[in-house]
Protein backbone atom coordinates (compact mmCIF):
# COMPACT_ATOMS: atom_id res chain seq x y z
CA UNK A 1 0.00 0.00 0.00
CA UNK A 2 1.14 3.26 -0.80
CA UNK A 3 1.47 6.21 1.81
CA UNK A 4 -0.69 9.09 0.61
CA UNK A 5 1.52 12.25 0.10
CA UNK A 6 0.72 15.40 1.99
CA UNK A 7 -2.03 18.29 0.81
CA UNK A 8 0.41 20.85 -1.05
CA UNK A 9 -0.82 24.32 -1.18
CA UNK A 10 0.16 27.36 -2.58
CA UNK A 11 -0.18 31.14 -0.89
CA UNK A 12 -0.42 33.75 -3.11
CA UNK A 13 0.00 36.87 -1.83
CA UNK A 14 2.56 39.61 -3.05
CA UNK A 15 2.21 41.07 1.09
CA UNK A 16 4.69 39.38 2.90
CA UNK A 17 3.33 39.97 6.24
CA UNK A 18 -0.23 38.11 4.80
CA UNK A 19 2.20 35.35 3.69
CA UNK A 20 3.84 35.06 7.35
CA UNK A 21 -0.09 35.45 9.18
CA UNK A 22 -1.18 32.48 6.29
CA UNK A 23 1.67 30.14 7.03
CA UNK A 24 1.71 30.69 11.00
CA UNK A 25 -2.26 30.03 11.15
CA UNK A 26 -1.45 26.80 8.75
CA UNK A 27 1.55 25.62 10.67
CA UNK A 28 0.34 22.78 12.94
CA UNK A 29 -1.17 21.25 10.25
CA UNK A 30 0.95 18.39 8.22
CA UNK A 31 1.25 20.92 4.43
CA UNK A 32 3.62 21.03 2.12
CA UNK A 33 3.62 25.14 1.15
CA UNK A 34 4.77 27.00 -1.50
CA UNK A 35 4.34 31.04 -1.55
CA UNK A 36 3.63 32.43 -4.89
CA UNK A 37 4.43 36.44 -5.28
CA UNK A 38 2.11 37.73 -7.94
CA UNK A 39 0.19 36.48 -10.47
CA UNK A 40 2.39 34.99 -13.33
CA UNK A 41 4.33 33.60 -10.26
CA UNK A 42 1.34 31.66 -9.16
CA UNK A 43 0.67 30.33 -12.39
CA UNK A 44 4.52 29.31 -12.78
CA UNK A 45 4.26 27.63 -9.59
CA UNK A 46 1.30 25.95 -10.18
CA UNK A 47 2.84 23.97 -12.95
CA UNK A 48 6.16 23.16 -10.70
CA UNK A 49 4.65 22.82 -6.87
CA UNK A 50 1.23 21.22 -8.16
CA UNK A 51 -1.10 22.39 -5.55
CA UNK A 52 -4.36 20.95 -4.20
CA UNK A 53 -5.26 24.35 -2.87
CA UNK A 54 -4.39 27.84 -3.38
CA UNK A 55 -5.03 30.51 -1.11
CA UNK A 56 -5.24 33.27 -3.53
CA UNK A 57 -5.24 37.12 -2.86
CA UNK A 58 -7.02 39.29 -5.45
CA UNK A 59 -5.33 42.23 -5.54
CA UNK A 60 -1.73 41.39 -6.87
CA UNK A 61 0.94 42.57 -9.64
CA UNK A 62 1.31 41.10 -13.19
CA UNK A 63 -2.34 39.78 -12.74
CA UNK A 64 -5.21 39.80 -10.86
CA UNK A 65 -6.22 36.73 -8.37
CA UNK A 66 -9.68 37.31 -10.62
CA UNK A 67 -7.26 36.17 -13.99
CA UNK A 68 -5.51 33.30 -12.13
CA UNK A 69 -8.49 31.80 -11.26
CA UNK A 70 -9.85 32.27 -14.39
CA UNK A 71 -6.97 30.75 -16.40
CA UNK A 72 -6.67 27.84 -14.09
CA UNK A 73 -10.38 27.02 -13.94
CA UNK A 74 -10.25 27.20 -17.75
CA UNK A 75 -7.71 24.58 -17.66
CA UNK A 76 -8.14 21.17 -18.23
CA UNK A 77 -4.90 20.22 -16.31
CA UNK A 78 -5.84 22.70 -13.77
CA UNK A 79 -9.72 23.20 -13.38
CA UNK A 80 -9.79 20.71 -10.07
CA UNK A 81 -7.33 22.39 -7.92
CA UNK A 82 -9.37 23.92 -5.23
CA UNK A 83 -9.53 27.64 -5.31
CA UNK A 84 -9.91 30.04 -1.98
CA UNK A 85 -9.96 33.38 -2.45
CA UNK A 86 -8.85 35.75 0.62
CA UNK A 87 -9.52 39.11 0.04
CA UNK A 88 -9.99 42.54 1.34
CA UNK A 89 -12.63 43.12 -0.75
CA UNK A 90 -16.00 41.88 0.14
CA UNK A 91 -18.42 43.85 -1.54
CA UNK A 92 -20.86 42.14 -3.81
CA UNK A 93 -19.97 43.11 -6.92
CA UNK A 94 -16.49 41.23 -6.04
CA UNK A 95 -18.23 38.38 -4.41
CA UNK A 96 -19.60 37.50 -8.24
CA UNK A 97 -16.49 38.14 -9.87
CA UNK A 98 -14.50 36.16 -8.00
CA UNK A 99 -17.78 33.17 -8.57
CA UNK A 100 -17.53 33.88 -12.34
CA UNK A 101 -14.02 33.87 -11.98
CA UNK A 102 -14.36 30.08 -10.81
CA UNK A 103 -13.07 30.69 -7.01
CA UNK A 104 -14.57 27.35 -5.05
CA UNK A 105 -14.83 29.76 -1.83
CA UNK A 106 -13.97 33.46 -0.66
CA UNK A 107 -12.67 34.49 2.52
CA UNK A 108 -12.16 38.25 3.66
CA UNK A 109 -9.34 39.37 5.62
CA UNK A 110 -8.83 40.26 8.23
CA UNK A 111 -8.59 36.65 8.23
CA UNK A 112 -10.08 34.49 11.37
CA UNK A 113 -7.75 30.91 12.13
CA UNK A 114 -10.35 28.70 12.74
CA UNK A 115 -12.30 30.08 9.95
CA UNK A 116 -9.02 29.96 7.92
CA UNK A 117 -8.18 26.43 9.15
CA UNK A 118 -11.92 24.73 8.98
CA UNK A 119 -12.39 25.54 5.26
CA UNK A 120 -8.77 24.52 4.39
CA UNK A 121 -9.18 21.29 5.88
CA UNK A 122 -12.91 20.69 4.12
CA UNK A 123 -11.89 22.28 1.21
CA UNK A 124 -9.11 19.37 0.79
CA UNK A 125 -11.23 16.67 1.73
CA UNK A 126 -13.29 17.40 -0.94
CA UNK A 127 -10.27 17.87 -2.95
CA UNK A 128 -9.41 14.07 -1.83
CA UNK A 129 -13.19 12.88 -2.26
CA UNK A 130 -12.89 14.32 -5.98
CA UNK A 131 -10.03 12.86 -6.70
CA UNK A 132 -10.82 9.24 -5.43
CA UNK A 133 -14.12 9.57 -7.53
CA UNK A 134 -12.19 10.18 -10.84
CA UNK A 135 -9.62 7.64 -10.15
CA UNK A 136 -12.43 5.21 -9.40
CA UNK A 137 -14.11 6.50 -12.76
CA UNK A 138 -10.76 5.69 -14.53
CA UNK A 139 -10.26 2.43 -13.11
CA UNK A 140 -13.90 1.58 -14.03
CA UNK A 141 -13.94 2.82 -17.63
CA UNK A 142 -10.66 1.09 -18.21
CA UNK A 143 -12.68 -2.51 -17.42
CA UNK A 144 -15.31 -1.84 -19.47
CA UNK A 145 -12.88 -0.46 -22.34
CA UNK A 146 -11.35 -4.26 -21.75
CA UNK A 147 -14.36 -6.34 -21.48
CA UNK A 148 -17.19 -4.41 -23.52
CA UNK A 149 -19.96 -3.03 -22.04
CA UNK A 150 -21.53 -4.36 -19.02
CA UNK A 151 -25.50 -4.96 -19.49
Amino acid sequence: MTEARRSRILIADDNAVNVELLEAFLAEADYDIAIAVDGRDTLDKVKEFQPDLILLDVMMPKLSGFEVCKQLKGDAATKAIMILMVTALNELGDIERAVQAGTDDFLSKPVNKLELTKRVENMLRLKNVSDELERLRQYISGMEDRTGPQK
